[in-house]
């Protein structure tokens, strides 16, 4: 089988070889996983392929990745984070949670640059942990919803009516963060002018 050349804009295929060993087929040599965290810090758009399969594993190479980083002292996620999206795995959210995910990243990436501006400025908190905090919080009312599960349906023993009283808390806690939010969105638009 002949190899194809790499045509610009097409992700840079790594092959994956039985002895662990990562093949980046256009610089034709041997890389590691480092190397394929760099080249994502980079923007370069890579797929890993098994060598012998041909089958598509960038994903579990990506995850392999975020776990050496995680190994290595570089914790970025945080445990309570960790607990919720392994509670998702076979939980009727799953279907949802890339999507959640993928937008929650956009628009971080999206007010990224507002956010670091605000963070040199001294904005008054922790703009980074006020949009994690927002973001699980939304996650755990959207399962609750989605669910039909207060916090205190999954407590057995519980009652009716302490269940009545945390589905009021939760929605007065739901509204208290959209006015947090709205606060924070007014905040970096006006960095933003």
């Amino acid at each position: 089988m002949a190899n194809k050349k790499h045509v610009e804009g097409d992700p840079i295929v790594i092959k994956k070889y039985a002895n662990r060993r990562l093949y980046n087929t256009h610089s034709s040599s041997y890389i590691t996983l480092d190397d394929l965290a760099q080249m994502t810090r980079e923007g370069v758009d890579f797929t890993v392929v098994d060598a012998k399969s041909g089958d598509d594993i960038t994903h579990a190479i990506l995850t392999q990745i975020i776990v050496e980083e995680e190994t290595n002292g570089e914790q970025m996620l945080p445990v309570s984070f960790l607990r919720d999206l392994i509670s998702m795995y076979g939980n009727s959210m799953q279907a949802m949670m890339p999507s959640y995910l993928e937008a929650s990243m956009a628009n971080f990436r999206a007010n990224q640059a507002k956010i670091a501006e605000a963070w040199q400025s001294g904005m008054a908190g922790n703009p980074l942990a006020k949009m994690a905090e927002t973001n699980l919080a939304m996650m755990r009312a959207a399962t609750n919803a989605f669910t039909g599960q207060g916090a205190a349906d999954r407590e057995a023993g519980k009652s009716a009516a302490r269940a009545e009283s945390t589905a009021d808390e939760t929605a007065q806690e739901l509204a208290s963060m959209r006015e947090q939010m709205a606060a924070m969105q007014k905040k970096l638009d006006e960095l933003g002018n």
